[in-house]
């Protein structure tokens, strides 16, 4: 597996439930990285939800798997760094030009933007991109430059106590959502994009890295994939376009 090299820490971010380093390879480019103190089944669900992500057409923030050397960890002088950890990890590309997403950012995503993210977040059972007035955190990126929405983080997706009611009520785009539950039309569309998103899975699997797979004395990850991959396949039955 070719990986890409962090050989710089800049700094840590205050935002997320994992609080991502933020990083330098050595090509020059800044990545936000999730380590060790993410923990390994938060890693997988990242890798696996962002290639699901990608292939489902939504505008994913490119990320990779890299490499923290050993000796970067030893000798950055950072109290926090074990936190990160050597060895292989989760990068997200930094943004330039970006910014958190707010509320008032709702009406300049395109309407068809908005009901992929909604839909795409109710397949994978992905609760972690709340919004309303009140406030709530979308784990989304507003591009100035250009204008448009960009997707991260999928760390908290296949969630085994996934709330559909609430899912229908705080989701950032839920309004968009339920516009797809009402139009048969959009639903046989949105099988098809599923079910070619659904054909990544197995190959993003393979490619997660064996040591993400096990944590202590090869106790297995809470990630059971084979039980991932049949509730994936939901999307063919009719309950899967209902929320109760």
């Amino acid at each position: 597996m070719l990986t890409i090299q962090i050989n710089e820490i800049l700094g840590r971010s205050i935002q997320g439930i994992t609080y991502p380093f933020h990083c330098k390879c050595e090509e020059g480019q800044a990545y936000f990285v999730k380590g060790h103190g993410a923990g390994k089944r938060s890693l997988i669900a990242e890798y696996v939800g962002g290639r699901l992500a990608r292939a489902f057409g939504l505008p994913v923030a490119d990320f990779e798997i890299v490499e923290v050397p050993q000796e970067l960890i030893k000798w950055c002088g950072r109290d926090d760094a074990n936190e990160l950890g050597a060895g292989l990890a989760f990068g997200s590309k930094a943004l330039p030009h970006v910014q958190e997403f707010s509320y008032s950012h709702i009406s300049k995503v395109d309407e068809q933007v908005r009901k992929d993210v909604a839909l795409f977040d109710w397949w994978l059972h992905n609760a972690d991109r709340t919004l309303t007035e009140k406030g709530g955190n979308p784990n989304l990126l507003w591009d100035l430059q250009h204008s448009k929405l960009a997707v991260i983080d999928h760390n908290q997706a296949f969630d085994t106590d996934f709330n559909p009611l609430r899912f229908a009520e705080l989701h950032v785009f839920h309004e968009s959502l339920l516009a797809v539950f009402d139009d048969l039309v959009e639903r046989e569309i949105y099988r098809d994009r599923l079910a070619a998103a659904f054909a990544e899975f197995d190959p993003a699997c393979d490619n997660v890295p064996p040591e993400w797979w096990t944590v202590d004395n090869g106790v297995p990850t809470e990630f059971n994939r084979d039980a991932v991959r049949e509730f994936l396949g939901r999307f063919m039955d009719n309950d899967f376009w209902r929320v109760a």
